[in-house]
């Protein structure tokens, strides 16, 4: 049987629907776009845009609506709460942030004690390391970001700049490594990442990915892109 859900990303995003046909078939993804509410470089999307497409998505008849914007999420403490609310509203079934699917995930792994390695500039990198540690209860032991401006720098991106940052940042302590950004191509990269530095990697993509076979109570493992899809834990 197939699965149907809905993914938001902002209109400027180029790697999420790309890194969505890396999931078997019977799981499709649908998505709609949103534009900036111009409140700055990775700012919230327009609250009509999200009531618009997800309204949209709903008659697709998704069974899940994520919202693929993990840096929304950083810039108000309720907002997971609220633009949840929205979609949900809109859609008619549940919702999640890719933030709360990020934070989310590391738990799942076990792990408490992170290293973010982002695109993003450091005023955005300290709203992430804030938001992990009131939202999720995360300590992060390092934090190194490349400085992006906007999502098309983002997009121009590499693994090989996670992986440089990764030999650069790794110590014992961390237990497992943040890489946020739906925009950051870096899908078929986790697994070697995982093998190198021996501790889980994860995503923004993969995490939303994982909620969405989580809600939807899947048996299904999907192997080549880290621990977190290999083995999906609760």
């Amino acid at each position: 049987m197939t699965r149907h859900f809905g993914v938001l990303i902002p209109s400027t995003n180029t790697t999420v629907e790309i890194e969505s046909r890396l999931l078997p078939a019977t799981y499709q993804a649908h998505f709609g776009r949103l534009k900036s509410s111009g409140g700055g470089s990775f700012s919230p999307s327009r609250d009509e845009d999200i009531d618009y497409q997800s309204q949209l998505l709903g008659t697709a008849k998704v069974e899940l609506v994520i919202l693929a914007q993990t840096s929304a999420s950083l810039f108000a403490d309720d907002y997971d709460d609220v633009v949840t609310k929205r979609m949900s509203g809109g859609a008619g079934v549940p919702a999640i942030t890719s933030a709360q699917a990020v934070g989310r995930a590391v738990r799942a792994l076990g792990a408490r004690r992170i290293a973010i390695v982002s695109p993003y500039s450091e005023p955005v990198n300290q709203r992430a390391l804030r938001y992990f540690k009131t939202k999720h209860g995360l300590e992060t032991i390092a934090l190194e970001g490349f400085g992006a401006t906007d999502a098309y720098a983002i997009g121009k991106l590499g693994p090989e700049n996670a992986r440089e940052a990764f030999a650069r940042i790794d110590r014992p302590e961390i237990e497992a490594f943040v890489v946020p950004g739906g925009n950051f191509p870096t899908m078929p990269a986790i697994a070697a990442w995982e093998r190198e530095f021996t501790k889980p990697v994860v995503t923004t993509n993969q995490a939303s990915f994982w909620a969405m076979l989580r809600a939807f109570d899947s048996a299904d493992r999907v192997p080549g892109f880290g621990r977190l899809l290999a083995e999906l834990p609760a």
